[in-house]
């Protein structure tokens, strides 16, 4: 029986905060630039890959990071006076190298129109900043990823720049057996890059040069579809999702779902409500069939 001066087991957090400092930095193409961040106890993060969201906190002018609670690091943060809160960006896990306490991550170019890829123009190896991440030793080390395919025989995955680094990670993590497509838009042609994808799924490529996002990613979808949804694949109509309301997110379980196809859509909202109304609302595609998306919307900042 325990005692009061008995020490108890630690609880580890499923997600929780990691000092890290910059490794590498490596421009990939006129938009992409990885970074790799090394820190001793990047030993312990979680290593399932995929599309596994992270937090980079970044560093304030003359103040740096300032240190965040393992275990409730976001309470933490959310308290602190505003001179004091780091800005905070979502970003995907390119790869993962637990055995070198090494983590990398794609940032997209765009100017100084937001503070990580201001930040990012500027890194230098040595700068020091936190990441938020998995912990492989948690309870359940998967939170924060959205690929659930489940069963099914055939993959459909569409997104813009802001989602090809997921992209290029699930891609490199299918088994070689896998069969589907996958569609990036991406400024430049430039931007195409080494995926490491099965034999089985096309990878297609989709410059966007000075058009709208959405303006190649969403006529090929439609296309690829058309060719493919058959009355066998269809389900019945659902409502539609307002961004301007609700949260653009939905990613259902396998176990609700059956069906040949999975489709994973994630970029720029409006986009991904137009192509997941197609898929789901025209199309007619079980929506237990639609992983779907918004990581960011155009003329807003996220939180």
């Amino acid at each position: 029986m325990l005692t009061t001066t008995e020490a108890r087991p630690r609880t580890i957090p499923n997600f929780r905060p990691y000092a890290v400092s910059v490794a590498r930095v490596d421009r990939l193409s006129p938009t992409f630039v990885r970074v790799t961040f090394a820190g001793a106890e990047l030993r312990h993060f979680g290593t399932h890959g995929l599309d596994q969201r992270i937090k980079i906190v970044l560093p304030l002018p003359g103040i740096g990071i300032t240190p965040l609670d393992e275990t409730n690091w976001f309470s933490a943060w959310r308290t602190l006076p505003d001179e004091l809160r780091n800005p905070i960006r979502t970003y995907t896990v390119r790869a993962v190298r637990s055995a070198c306490s090494e983590i990398d991550v794609d940032f997209v170019l765009h100017g100084d129109a937001g503070p990580a890829s201001r930040w990012v123009q500027g890194a230098r190896i040595g700068d020091e900043l936190c990441i938020v991440g998995p912990d492989s030793r948690g309870e359940d080390p998967s939170v924060g990823i959205e690929w659930k395919p489940g069963s099914a025989k055939r993959i459909l995955m569409a997104g813009d720049e802001t989602a090809t680094p997921a992209i290029c990670s699930i891609l490199a993590s299918l088994p070689r057996s896998a069969q589907g497509c996958a569609f990036l838009e991406v400024p430049s042609e430039s931007d195409a890059v080494a995926t490491g994808a099965p034999d089985g799924v096309q990878v297609t490529w989709l410059p966007r040069g000075d058009q709208a996002h959405g303006s190649a990613l969403d006529p090929a979808v439609r296309a690829w579809t058309h060719d493919f949804i058959t009355d066998a694949h269809r389900g019945p109509d659902v409502s539609d999702v307002d961004i301007d309301q609700g949260i653009l997110w939905e990613v259902p379980e396998p176990s609700s779902r059956g069906g040949e196809l999975y489709a994973w859509l994630a970029g720029e909202a409006s986009v991904i409500k137009t192509l997941r109304r197609f898929l789901v609302s025209e199309t007619r595609l079980d929506r237990h069939q639609v992983a779907f998306m918004g990581y960011w919307r155009a003329g807003r900042a996220e939180n």
